[in-house]
């Protein structure tokens, strides 16, 4: 189901609200989301608490065989690949606008509806459904908190997916440089070699695959397939896996969906770096047993939040010190 009709600019409301179950109310068929510039989905998972805590999903323990160099990088991808923090933001506040117009006298529109980016970056370290849950003041123990999260969630990604391009949701700049040479092994360091690729989201999985085309010159509109420009830079092709929180048994914090890829890459997690920009990415590092995780501090996340989190063994400011940061370990 579609919301609304796309029109252009949306005002961001500011407005506070209970981190608890971080209320916001206000809901307007959004018509076009603005850019910001820089660099039938079923979710299935319990949405009840799951950020506080972890269970190994990691089958194996590392051994000689398993133990040598990194052989994949997964990354996350809205605030870690992708600069899509406003296209997230202006689609939530649509939804919750809808909600809350279906149950209140009081008309609200996206423009008025108390929602603040603080609170959209601190709800984002939850799944979809649990997140928007939140957002309409209902905490986990409510008996509706997971009906009325799996309704918004799937309203959610329905609208959110069908808007996804390279203004909304475009790579940070090197961000696809970054990918091409990971995965050819052309970096600037001589040890440097080919590593295949995932990405593990919290988002949906269509949103996933939507965000990677998007920015694949080959795929896009704006490149011909048949441009040896397409096919040099070819960026979604590259990915040996792909997942969000509703194809794998359990979202992050959990390392499932992380041990999914790597049972699809044929690898164990000690030969995998997981890269994203929140503590659930740091988490769901060490419940999979990766060999590391890398945060990255362009994304929903400061410094304060992330050096928190022991699963980060490096923060990286720029996409150089996260090329730098990887190549260590090839």
């Amino acid at each position: 189901m579609v919301f609304g009709i796309v029109t252009r600019a949306i005002l961001i409301s500011v407005a506070v609200v209970t981190v608890d179950g971080f209320v916001g109310n206000s809901h307007k068929r959004m018509t076009n989301i603005a850019v910001k510039s820089s660099p039938p989905m079923v979710h299935q998972t319990s949405l009840a608490s799951t950020v506080d805590s972890t269970s190994s999903s990691a089958s194996s323990t590392p051994n000689a065989e398993t133990d040598g160099a990194v052989r994949a990088i997964i990354f996350d991808i809205d605030g870690t690949l992708a600069d899509s923090w406003n296209l997230g933001f202006q689609a939530t506040k649509t939804v919750l606008t809808d909600y809350h117009n279906d149950k209140n006298r009081e008309s609200l529109t996206a423009e008025t509806y108390p929602l603040t980016s603080e609170e959209y970056h601190y709800g984002c370290r939850y799944t979809t459904p649990e997140r928007l849950a939140r957002h309409v003041g209902l905490n986990p123990e409510h008996p509706s908190f997971e009906s009325v999260g799996e309704d918004l969630g799937g309203k959610f990604d329905d609208y959110y997916v069908q808007l996804v391009d390279t203004k909304t949701a475009g790579f940070y700049d090197g961000i696809g440089s970054l990918l091409v040479k990971l995965h050819s092994g052309d970096g600037d360091s001589s040890s440097m070699s080919g590593v295949q690729l995932g990405a593990l989201t919290n988002a949906c999985v269509e949103y996933a695959h939507a965000v990677l085309k998007a920015n694949c010159p080959e795929c896009s509109s704006d490149t011909s397939s048949s441009s040896s420009e397409g096919k040099d830079n070819s960026i979604y092709q590259r990915f040996s896996s792909i997942h969000g929180a509703n194809s794998v048994p359990r979202p992050k914090p959990f390392g499932d969906g992380i041990q999914k890829c790597c049972d699809e890459m044929g690898l164990h997690p000690s030969q995998v770096i997981y890269v994203g920009d929140a503590p659930t990415d740091a988490r769901a590092a060490v419940d999979a047993q990766c060999r590391t995780a890398i945060g990255v501090l362009w994304g929903s996340n400061d410094e304060e939040t992330l050096k928190k989190e022991e699963g980060f063994t490096a923060l990286c400011s720029t996409v150089e010190e996260l090329e730098q940061a990887i190549a260590k370990y090839l």
